[in-house]
C-alpha cells in the first residue's frame, strides 16, 4: 500500500472550515483505504476468491445532538469540499458558525507485522488452505465435509478534526476458519476453529493450519458420540479457551455509553455500584499487541487505551466514542469505530475481558463435584435491557467428582448477566481469547474477547435426556 497519507490531496483546513460554516461544534474527515483478500474452499474446491481494492472519505459535523454526514468514494478536494456543503446544511443554524484550531503535523501510526500477507501471492494462501482441508479429513474417516476460509485485509485510515488533529494508522488482519462436517448413523455435528488477529502470516508459526483443522476436525467427531447433556440447574465451569462470548454479549454491550444513555442497558446510571462478585474485573483493551481488536488509534483519531470499566465488581463507567463524551461531559475512551468510510462512527469494543485471577483452573474443576464444563460456546442472543440471555454450548463435558468426564452435547446456558457476574466465586489465572466480527447498527468491526477460567456455581443448563 500507498505510504502517503491518504488525505494528502486536500486541504483539510479548508474542507473543516466549510463543514463549520453554518454552525457546528466540531467536524472532522475520516478517509480509508483498503486491500482485501477472500478465499473459500470446500466441497475440494475454491468455492470464491475476491480481491478487492476500496477508497473514500467523509465529513462529519455533529451540533448539541445531531450528527451529519456525507461521504465519497473519491479522496479529493473538491469531493469533500462538496460533502462539507452537504453536512454543513444538515446542522445549520442561524447566524452560527464554527471555529476550527490550526492543524498540527501529522501523527502516522502502524501495527507491525513480521510477514505482510500483501506480498504472498493467491497460490501461496491457497497452498495453506489445502493442508488444512486434507488434515481435516485425514483426522477420521466420519469426517464428510471441510470448509477453510481465509481473509486477510489491510487497512489505512487518516483522520482530521477541527480542534488541530492530524492522525494517519495502517492495520493489518488476518482471518482462518475451519468448519468440519462429521456424520454416521448417530447424526450429524459440525465443529469449527478459528485464528486471527492483527498480525501477518507469522500467526501460523504459533499454530499451524494443520492443528487448526484437526482442532475442528476432532471437535465435531467428538460430538458424534457425545451424550445428550442433562438439563437442569448446576455449577457450570467456563474454560478459559471458550473464548470470552458471555461477557462480550451479556455484558460488553451493555457498557457501551449510546446504550446506556438510551436506556437500552441494564447497567445505565449504575456508576460506582457494585455489579459483579469482588473477583471480576472487566476491561476494554484496544492496546494489546496482535489481538483482533487491536489498533493505534480509533476511527476518530483517539489513541487506543486500556479502559477499566468494572474495578473488583464495581462499575467504574462506559465506553464512549467522541459524540458521546461531549455530550456527556466525559472523555472519549477511543471506542470510535465504524465499519468503513460509509458510516458514521459509533461506540464499539475493541478486545474486552474479564481479567485474570490467581486459582489453577484445575483447582477449579476439582472443585465442582457434578456439573458442566463448557470448552467452546456457540452463538447466543441477550436482551441488552435487562441482561437475560440464552447461550449455546459447541463443547461440554459432564465433571464428575473434581475430574473432566464425558463429552455431552445440545447444552444451552440460560441466565441473566448481571445476576451470573455477581454468582462468580473462582477465577483462573489463565486467559484464552476468542476473535469476531460484531454486528451493531448494521456494522459490523473485528473484535476478540477472553476470559480466565471462571465458575458459576449455580446456572440453567438446557438440554435433554436420553432413555437408556
Amino acid at each position: 500500500m500507498n505510504n502517503k497519507i491518504l488525505l494528502h490531496q486536500v486541504d483539510v483546513s479548508r474542507v473543516l472550515r466549510k463543514a463549520l460554516s453554518r454552525g457546528g461544534e466540531f467536524a472532522d474527515i475520516f478517509a480509508q483505504e483498503t486491500v482485501s483478500t477472500l478465499i473459500e474452499v470446500e466441497a475440494r474446491r475454491v468455492d470464491k476468491l475476491v480481491q478487492g481494492r476500496r477508497s473514500g472519505a467523509g465529513v462529519r459535523v455533529l451540533q448539541s445532538n445531531r450528527t451529519a454526514y456525507s461521504y465519497t468514494d473519491v479522496i479529493l478536494d473538491r469531493a469533500l469540499m462538496e460533502c462539507s456543503s452537504f453536512a454543513a446544511a444538515a446542522v445549520h443554524r442561524e447566524n452560527g458558525k464554527g471555529r476550527i484550531k490550526a492543524g498540527g503535523r501529522w501523527k502516522n501510526f502502524r501495527m507491525p507485522v513480521a510477514e505482510s500477507p500483501d506480498g504472498v501471492g493467491v497460490e501461496d494462501k491457497l497452498a495453506l488452505m489445502w493442508r488444512a482441508e486434507r488434515a481435516a479429513r485425514k483426522a477420521d474417516r466420519r469426517i464428510r465435509q471441510v470448509k477453510v476460509i481465509y481473509s486477510d485485509g489491510s487497512r489505512r485510515i487518516a483522520v482530521a478534526n477541527s480542534e488541530g488533529l492530524r492522525a494517519a494508522d495502517q492495520v493489518t488482519r488476518i482471518i482462518f476458519y475451519v468448519i468440519a462436517v462429521a456424520a454416521d448413523d448417530a447424526g450429524i455435528q459440525v465443529g469449527h476453529e478459528s485464528l486471527g488477529g492483527t498480525t501477518g502470516l507469522e500467526m501460523f508459526n504459533e499454530l499451524s493450519v494443520e492443528e487448526v483443522a484437526l482442532l475442528a476436525a476432532r471437535r465435531a467427531v467428538r460430538n458424534l458420540k457425545a451424550r445428550p447433556a442433562p438439563a437442569g440447574t448446576m455449577p457450570v465451569v467456563l474454560a478459559a479457551q471458550a473464548g470470552g462470548t458471555m461477557i462480550h454479549e451479556a455484558v460488553g454491550h451493555g457498557l457501551e455509553a449510546d446504550l446506556a444513555e438510551e436506556g437500552l442497558s441494564v447497567y445505565a446510571g449504575r456508576v460506582g455500584e457494585r455489579i459483579a462478585s469482588p473477583l471480576v474485573t472487566v476491561l476494554d483493551d484496544a492496546t494489546i499487541p496482535g489481538k483482533r481488536g487491536s489498533f493505534s488509534i480509533d476511527d476518530e483519531g483517539t489513541p487506543a487505551q486500556r479502559t477499566v470499566l468494572v474495578d473488583r465488581g464495581v462499575l467504574k463507567g462506559y465506553l464512549y466514542d467522541r459524540r458521546l463524551a461531549m455530550k456527556t461531559g466525559n472523555k472519549s475512551t477511543g471506542n470510535g469505530r465504524r465499519e468503513s468510510y460509509g458510516s458514521p462512527p459509533i461506540v464499539r469494543m475493541t478486545n474486552t475481558m474479564i481479567a485474570p485471577g490467581e486459582t489453577p483452573p484445575a483447582k477449579i474443576i476439582r472443585s465442582v463435584e457434578r456439573g458442566l464444563l463448557v470448552k467452546r460456546m456457540g452463538g447466543g442472543e441477550v436482551n441488552t435491557v435487562n441482561g437475560d440471555f440464552v447461550f449455546e454450548v459447541e463443547e461440554g463435558f459432564m465433571i464428575e467428582k473434581g475430574k473432566q468426564g464425558e463429552p455431552v452435547r445440545g447444552a444451552t446456558l440460560t441466565g441473566n448477566g448481571p445476576a451470573v457476574l455477581k454468582e462468580i466465586d473462582m477465577v483462573g489465572s489463565d486467559l484464552g481469547f476468542g476473535i469476531g466480527t460484531c454486528g451493531k447498527d448494521g456494522q459490523g468491526v473485528p473484535v476478540a474477547d477472553a476470559q480466565p477460567t471462571l465458575r458459576i456455581p449455580e446456572i440453567v443448563v438446557g438440554g435433554r435426556v436420553e432413555k437408556r
